[in-house]
């Protein structure tokens, strides 16, 4: 409770600092529109004015918050910041709108402030498209904004990296590389067949790692998933709720001593470590087997069906809200199992 409550201030702290740039921000309401340009200019439309402050003329205080748009602004951390805010508008009217929630005008306010303060303390990665539907299930479950945003900042440590795009590479590159080296040991046919449709780079599944399952499994089944993956993948010498960022490397070195037992790690990190997964390599984590887990449950229809890329595109997204998350998790753990045993072998 004693660490709750600091984290609680801080979020307070840096949601007053947010407000003094933006009024917008703890106010109820969202940005949808641009308000400067990329040069720090206010845009000074009054269409985009009047959607980017849609409370103006209802809370006599139009006149005071109009006057911050007269502002050049200079600090390039600030101007990055702003030209976010609309974006991060437009997808939140976007996210789980089919849910009662979101009905609530205080709820949707509630996720676009816990996303632009997000992207103001993440210098590096800022706000991605796909972050609101990450974040979405805090709000709903925590009642505490402030808790719904430290809930939603951990998570973002694990994924976060997913997030950091370049004109060379996107940020899960990584995990689309090893989903086909997988797909080529486990299904060499299937793998072959898309390569062949021209889809080897495996980008049509990009949105699955993005958005942690999100849109292919219903919103209940996608939180079961979550928490199975992390059960599973769960190691005691990184994962506590208690760490602040600075400690994690030296408790990581000096906590080995007091994990007694294998068993205290999840099943998927178990096989890990009989494999000789830990220590000398870090091991792909689970999301990339589910992956290769529906791939293979519709492998079949894959080589029958699909021409070209559109095809596999369609088939994939008709599986959307229709998957079963244990089914899934099953299937990862057998393949991750069949997977280390033939990459053992020479």
């Amino acid at each position: 409770m004693q660490l709750r409550q600091q984290r609680r201030v801080q979020y307070a702290h840096w949601k007053e600092e947010c407000r003094k740039l933006d009024s917008h921000v703890g106010s109820g309401t969202i940005i949808t529109a641009p308000i400067i340009t990329e040069y720090g200019e206010p845009i000074k439309d009054p269409l985009v004015l009047m959607q980017a402050i849609p409370s103006a003329n209802s809370d006599g205080s139009d006149g005071a918050k109009a006057g911050k748009f007269d502002e050049r602004i200079t600090d390039q951390k600030v101007i990055q910041w702003k030209l976010t805010l609309h974006q991060i508008g437009l997808d939140v009217l976007r996210t789980d709108r089919s849910l009662v929630f979101y009905e609530k005008q205080e709820n949707l306010a509630k996720l676009w402030d816990i996303l632009a303060v997000y992207a103001w303390i993440d210098i590096d990665v800022g706000y991605c498209q796909g972050m609101s539907d990450i974040c979405s299930p805090m709000i709903m479950l925590l009642l505490d904004e402030a808790d719904a945003f430290w809930c939603f900042e951990r998570l973002m440590r694990r994924l976060r990296g997913n997030f950091r795009c370049t004109e060379q590479s996107v940020g899960v590159e990584n995990q689309l590389q090893s989903l086909a080296s997988i797909t080529q040991v486990l299904d060499p046919k299937l793998h072959q067949h898309l390569e062949t449709l021209g889809g080897g780079d495996y980008l049509f599944a990009f949105r699955m790692f993005m958005v942690l399952f999100r849109r292919e499994f219903s919103f209940c089944d996608s939180l079961y998933l979550w928490e199975m993956m992390w059960a599973l993948e769960y190691d005691p010498d990184i994962f506590s709720l208690y760490e602040e960022p600075e400690s994690l490397n030296e408790k990581k070195e000096g906590s080995k001593d007091k994990v007694k037992s294998i068993r205290q790690f999840g099943k998927y990190e178990q096989e890990n470590m009989k494999n000789g997964g830990k220590g000398s390599q870090t091991p792909l984590p689970i999301s990339v087997f589910l992956v290769a887990s529906v791939l293979k449950d519709k492998s079949d229809k894959l080589l029958q069906e699909a021409r070209g890329l559109d095809d596999v595109v369609k088939i994939l997204n008709d599986i959307a809200g229709n998957l079963d998350a244990k089914k899934a998790c099953s299937g990862a753990m057998k393949l991750h199992k069949k997977y280390l045993k033939k990459a053992k072998k020479p």
